[in-house]
Order: structure tokens, then sequence, then C-alpha cells
């Protein structure tokens, strides 16, 4: 069975920094990359970065370049995102995602194979 399972999101004041987690199971996470997603209210979920978990090549939208960090625990299966200089415009709900490959979009909701439940953001002005 496969267990996508986010932790670390919080309430934090803008230009502070938070942690996100994914712990990833009964998967083979060679096969896929992995990503994170997020969705604010009344706002389309969007891509916001990716990892090839073998590589390490990583991938971010334009918005985040720069504040935010993608990496992975490569024994232990765990994905991270690291934030930091958060906006007030970064709080949403934040997903980790299994991403098809080849060949798929780290920033298409259509090519996630698997979705953690979310977890929340939210960046006080």
């Amino acid at each position: 069975q496969v267990q996508v399972v986010e932790s670390g999101g919080g309430l934090v004041q803008a230009g502070g920094s938070l942690t996100l987690s994914c712990t990833v199971s009964g998967l083979t996470v060679d096969e896929y990359r992995m990503g994170w997603f997020r969705q604010a209210p009344g706002k389309e979920r969007e891509g916001v970065s990716c990892i090839s978990w073998g590589s390490g090549s990583t991938y971010y939208t334009d918005s985040v370049k720069g504040r935010f960090t993608i990496s992975r625990d490569n024994r232990k299966n765990i994905l991270y995102l690291q934030m930091n200089s958060l906006q007030s415009e970064d709080t949403a709900m934040y997903y980790c995602a299994a991403i098809r490959r080849p060949g798929y979009s780290c920033y298409d909701v259509s090519s996630v194979a698997y979705w953690g439940q979310g977890t929340q953001v939210t960046v006080s002005s």
C-alpha cells in the first residue's frame, strides 16, 4: 500500500522559515520524481518544486526560486522542502506527490500518481 505523508506545516510570520517533510512508503521512489504542489483558497493546485530521486536534479517554479530548497534522504525515503523568506502569497495547503516519469511535467497535476493528504502553511503579514 502506497503511503505519502506530509508534516511540518504551521503558522509563520512573513520573512520566516518552515521545513516540510514527506515520508514515502510502498513504492519504488526511483521510478518517480517526487515533488511539492500547493493550493491556495480559490486557486488551482500548482506545482512548486520536484526532484529526481536518483540524480538529485531539482526544479522550481519561478515564484519560489532562491527561497525554497527541495531535498531528499535516500536512505529514509523522506522528501523535504525548506522554505525561507516566506511571503503571504505562499499561504496554501502543500501536498507531497509522486510524479510519473519519464516525460511528465513536475508542475502538472495530471502527472501525479500519488498524493499526500496535505499540510497547511499559513504566512501572516
